[in-house]
């Protein structure tokens, strides 16, 4: 099932209004995350002082998806790091990109290391 996966990243700038947000908007119908960068969206977004209380829900009633993340994105994840640790990507990174891979998806990110990145996947930074 083929679908844009929304890094942490991307959902942040969507929900505090940043540039790209409105990029992101147009994705959240069909978009998805998977619940290790939910975790991040979550801890950010209360870190920043933002109130998360039924902010899941409204998303998932807008068409998102927050879909489990399993024992074989989990693998995925990890044997991604020998391709991606020069960049300094996170384990919640590898994660999303793992979410996307599996379900032969594209991501959208806003971390602009991600544009180096050749992993057989569509890879957009909204800025």
């Amino acid at each position: 099932m083929a679908s844009t996966v929304i890094d942490a990243s991307a959902m942040l700038a969507m929900l505090l209004d940043e540039p790209g947000a409105e990029r992101v908007e147009g994705l959240v119908a069909d978009g998805v995350v998977s619940t290790v960068n939910w975790a991040e969206v979550v801890q950010k977004s209360r870190n920043l002082g933002a109130s998360t209380t039924g902010l899941a829900e409204e998303l998932v009633g807008a068409g998102l998806a927050i879909v489990p993340f399993d024992l074989d994105d989990a693998e995925l994840a990890a044997t991604l790091w020998e391709r991606t640790h020069h960049l300094g990507l996170s384990l919640a990174d590898r994660a999303c990109l793992a979410t996307a891979l599996r379900r032969s998806g594209s991501v959208i990110t806003a971390d602009r290391a991600w544009s180096e990145l050749d992993i057989g996947i569509s890879i957009e930074v909204i800025r």
